[in-house]
């Protein structure tokens, strides 16, 4: 009798004391149910053994509180039945054999019974937990697959971890070490005690298992985290890559529930896996981003530096030529050394352009390019930058079709860009090409200013590229002079400081197309005109002078 009493005591402790509260509020309902079925079959309508009833009891009891509730529950029926209808009544004591042989079959199959339909339910609770547990990890894997960056996603990560796992906090700390660390998300008011579980990584198959550790003194980076609330305890995964320690999981838990189930222990470990390797496929791509911005900021300055070395050179060389024919023992007559004197002028125009556009583009670059707008008739503007340039234009067909139209915009980025246009058809045309700058008149924004020409143009497929830096077009430079290619980045950001857009496309002439978008000057009614019915035609720039070859 006492090997049986010690058997029982060990049975009950094993047992939870919510699993015993759950057991007793479900097996003693059942049983008390069961008994007065069996009352009723047996003393009412004359059923001689109606024992089985008591199976019904086990498989409810088996259902809700597993092994261990099915087990109790037979034995209780069992008793319960000799107790009350069992000869003698009232008592455990059974006078006939064929009682005990039924008592002990009922005990034998109750348990049975028990044992399968918690067997049955532990599977269903196990599959639910799996796929739970697969559909959680599953949401963790698409946030850090979808992810701008890992540090974006782990908040979400943080209050899914939370949620799936039953705590009452989870937070994310992130540090070289643990004294460094410092929490990035959080769910809910992180708290921190002076011990902690963390979980251990067994070799081979062998599941992790949580450890305590005492960390002394340690400050382990928790950052402004308040003392523990009573009754919690703390859990910590570790993040690590490559054998590196990138930061950790924390989370509390009421100390009632306990550590937490296999199903949260490896979605906890899980995610600390794969939190660890996009953090280090974060810092591989900031190294390969840092590296290629390198390489290309090496390849741009070369770039720009054999462009304008080459485009400094032929202005150079002009200057040069033409300053000799200015010594007092040169032949050169009057209108000869005027001539010198023009050419040497316009490279240094040329010369300071390149420089111009060189400083505008790191102002561009740098973001601090800002607009003077004011309200100008878009002829007027366009009308000084050609007489300027008409000089140039010797050979070509320059014909001028600009509208009287009030635009908002600043002279001298207007200036610069248009010149910039001009200068690039005229570098990349051959002699006797058509240059066409147009506007239509409008009374709706915005005015649309457009140079073209009849030149080769460009490619489809690359008009999207013109207005990069140093962007050239193949062939470009069999077809005209070599250029910087900087000249159209340069005319997009000016006209985009002025509130304006600009893109490229092919020329009803056959070449290149630039168009750009100015937003039209909202005149008070009193000083509003309308557009002009005839734009202002330029005249023809064959007239301009031809500059004698130095």
């Amino acid at each position: 009798m006492q090997p049986l009493r010690s058997s029982i005591r060990r049975w009950i402790r094993g047992i939870a004391l919510r699993d015993i509260a759950r057991l007793l509020a479900v097996a003693l309902p059942a049983l008390a149910v069961a008994s007065l079925l069996v009352w009723v079959l047996e003393e009412r309508l004359g059923i001689p053994d109606a024992s089985p009833v008591y199976l019904l009891a086990v498989v409810v009891t088996a259902l809700i509180s597993g092994t261990a509730g099915a087990q109790a529950a037979a034995v209780l029926g069992i008793l319960l039945y000799d107790y009350l209808f069992t000869h003698p009544f009232a008592t455990l004591i059974i006078s006939d054999p064929g009682e005990w042989l039924s008592l002990v079959l009922l005990l034998f199959v109750g348990l049975v019974v028990g044992q399968l339909t918690a067997l049955e339910r532990s599977r269903t609770i196990t599959a639910e937990a799996r796929e739970r547990e697969a559909r959680e990890l599953f949401l963790v894997s698409r946030a850090l697959a979808t992810r701008a960056s890992t540090t974006a996603v782990l908040q979400e990560i943080a209050a899914l971890l939370r949620r799936a796992g039953g705590m009452t906090a989870l937070w994310i700390a992130l540090g070289p070490d643990d004294g460094t660390e410092r929490a990035v998300a959080e769910a809910g008011a992180r708290t921190m005690p002076s011990l902690y579980w963390q979980l251990r990584r067994m070799p081979g198959d062998e599941p992790a298992r949580w450890v305590r550790i005492h960390p002394g003194s340690t400050a382990r980076g928790r950052g402004s985290a308040g003392q523990a609330a009573a009754g919690t305890e703390a859990f910590r995964v570790r993040i690590e890559a490559g054998g590196r320690f990138l930061g950790s999981i924390w989370a509390t838990r009421e100390r009632g529930h306990g550590q937490p189930d296999r199903s949260s222990t490896r979605l906890m470990s899980a995610a600390a896996d794969q939190l660890g390797q996009a953090l280090a496929q974060d810092e591989l791509a900031a190294t390969a981003s840092a590296a290629d911005l390198a390489r290309q900021s090496d390849a741009l300055k070369s770039a720009l530096l054999q462009s304008v070395s080459h485009d400094l050179r032929t202005p150079l060389a002009t200057i040069r030529a033409a300053a000799g024919t200015l010594q007092p023992e040169s032949s050169l007559d009057d209108d000869g050394r005027r001539a010198s004197a023009s050419a040497i002028e316009r490279e240094v125009e040329r010369l300071d352009r390149l420089v111009a556009n060189l400083l505008d583009l790191g102002r561009i670059e740098a973001g601090e390019l800002r607009a003077d707008l004011d309200v100008f008739e878009l002829d007027d503007l366009t009308s000084r930058t050609i007489d300027r340039f008409a000089a140039r234009m010797t050979g070509h067909d320059l014909r001028v079709a600009v509208a009287s139209v009030p635009v908002l915009v600043d002279p001298v980025f207007l200036d610069e860009a248009l010149t910039n246009l001009l200068d690039n058809a005229l570098k990349f045309t051959p002699a006797d090409s058509v240059i066409r700058v147009r506007a239509e008149p409008t009374a709706a924004s915005p005015v649309r200013l457009v140079v073209d020409d009849s030149g080769a143009g460009v490619p489809r497929e690359l008009l999207t590229k013109v207005f990069e830096k140093f962007f050239r077009a193949p062939g470009a430079a069999a077809r005209g002079r070599p250029g910087t290619g900087i000249g159209l980045a340069v005319v997009r950001g000016l006209v985009e400081a002025m509130g304006g857009s600009v893109i490229a496309r092919p020329s009803d002439l056959g070449g290149l197309a630039v168009e750009l978008t100015l937003p039209l000057a909202d005149l008070p009614d009193e000083l509003a005109a309308h557009p002009t019915e005839h734009p202002t035609e330029h005249p023809a720039a064959d007239a301009a002078a031809e500059v004698p070859a130095a």
